[in-house]
C-alpha cells in the first residue's frame, strides 16, 4: 500500500467518525448535480474568493495529446476549452476538524480543461500553483495533482483584484492581470456555454503509474458574474506546452464559493472491471 493511500484511508475513517458532528455549513441542496452525492462523507472543505475565469476556445487535436489516454477530452460545440484561474483560498479544513490559523488561507492559480469519464464530467489540471508550502506538498501525496510552489501578491481595491503570480522552480510560468466583476451574479450561469464551463463535480488527475483517479466535489451553483480583466503577461498555459489563441478570453467572476470535496478513487477500466 502507498503511504499516500494510507493517509487518505485515515481521513476516511475520521471523516466517517466524524459523520454525525453538527458542521457548522451543511450541505447545499444536491438537485443540480449531474449525478448523486457519494455514499461516504466528504473529508475537506475549502471556500474560493475572488476568483476569475478566463477561458479560451481551442482545437481539441491541440488539447488531447496533453491528456491521460484514458481521460477522453469533453467538448462544447465541437471546441475544447482551456481557463486559468486565479483565486484565493480560504477555510481549509479537514471534516470535524476547525480551521488551523496560518495554513487555512493561501493563494492559488489553475490551468484546467474539461473531460468526461463514464458519464462524469469534470476537470483536468495541467498545472495548480500556490502560495503555500505545505498545501502544495499535501495536495501533491494526496490527491496526485500537479501543483507547484509561487511567489503571489495580490491586493483588492473596492471591486478589482490586483494579481500576480511567478511560478518557482525550471519551469518559468507568470501570471499578470487587474480584474473585476461586472453586473450581477446568475446562479449556475447564464448560458448553456457558462454551465457548461463551471458546473462541473468532480476532478480528475493521474499518479506515477499513470493510473486515473477521480474526486468528487460539491458546491451551490456557481454564482457567476460578468468580468472584465487586464491580462499583463500569461505564461501560464505555455508552461504546460500549451498555445492560446490570439483573441480576448471569455471572463467570468466569482465572489465567494464554499466548497466539499471528497478522497480520490480509482477509476478502473473494463479490463479491471471484469478481473474484479
Amino acid at each position: 500500500m502507498r503511504p499516500w493511500t494510507l493517509a487518505l484511508d485515515v481521513l476516511a475513517v475520521a471523516a466517517r467518525a466524524g459523520e454525525r458532528l453538527a458542521e457548522p455549513d451543511p450541505l447545499p441542496p444536491a438537485d443540480h448535480r449531474p449525478w448523486p452525492l457519494p455514499d461516504e462523507p466528504w473529508i475537506m472543505a475549502q471556500t474560493w474568493n475572488d476568483l476569475l475565469f478566463a477561458h479560451w476556445p481551442l482545437p481539441p487535436d491541440t488539447v488531447a495529446p496533453h491528456l491521460p489516454t484514458t481521460l477522453p477530452l469533453d467538448t462544447f460545440d465541437g471546441q475544447a476549452w482551456l481557463a486559468v484561474t486565479p483565486f484565493t483560498l480560504t477555510g481549509l479544513r479537514l471534516r470535524g476538524v476547525p480551521v488551523v490559523p496560518g495554513v487555512a488561507q493561501f493563494f492559488e492559480l489553475n490551468v484546467r480543461t474539461y473531460v468526461r469519464r463514464d458519464g462524469k464530467p469534470g476537470v483536468f489540471f495541467f498545472s495548480l500553483d500556490a502560495s503555500s508550502a505545505l498545501a502544495v506538498a499535501a495536495a501533491r501525496r494526496l490527491y496526485t495533482l500537479p501543483y507547484h510552489r509561487a511567489d503571489f501578491a495580490v491586493t483588492r481595491e473596492g471591486d478589482r483584484i490586483r494579481y500576480r503570480c511567478r511560478r518557482h522552480g525550471p519551469t518559468a510560468a507568470i501570471f499578470e492581470a487587474d480584474y473585476e466583476p461586472v453586473g450581477e451574479p446568475a446562479p449556475g450561469g447564464a448560458d448553456a456555454l457558462e454551465a457548461w464551463l463551471t458546473e462541473r463535480y468532480c476532478l480528475y488527475a493521474v499518479d506515477a503509474a499513470r493510473s486515473l483517479y477521480r474526486a468528487d466535489i460539491h458546491h451551490a451553483p456557481w454564482p457567476l458574474q460578468r468580468a472584465r480583466a487586464e491580462i499583463r503577461t500569461n505564461t501560464m498555459a505555455a508552461a504546460s506546452g500549451l498555445s492560446l489563441p490570439d483573441r480576448a478570453p471569455l471572463l467570468h467572476f466569482a465572489r465567494h464559493l464554499d466548497v466539499r470535496v471528497w478522497r480520490p478513487e480509482r477509476v478502473l477500466d473494463d479490463t479491471a472491471r471484469a478481473g474484479s
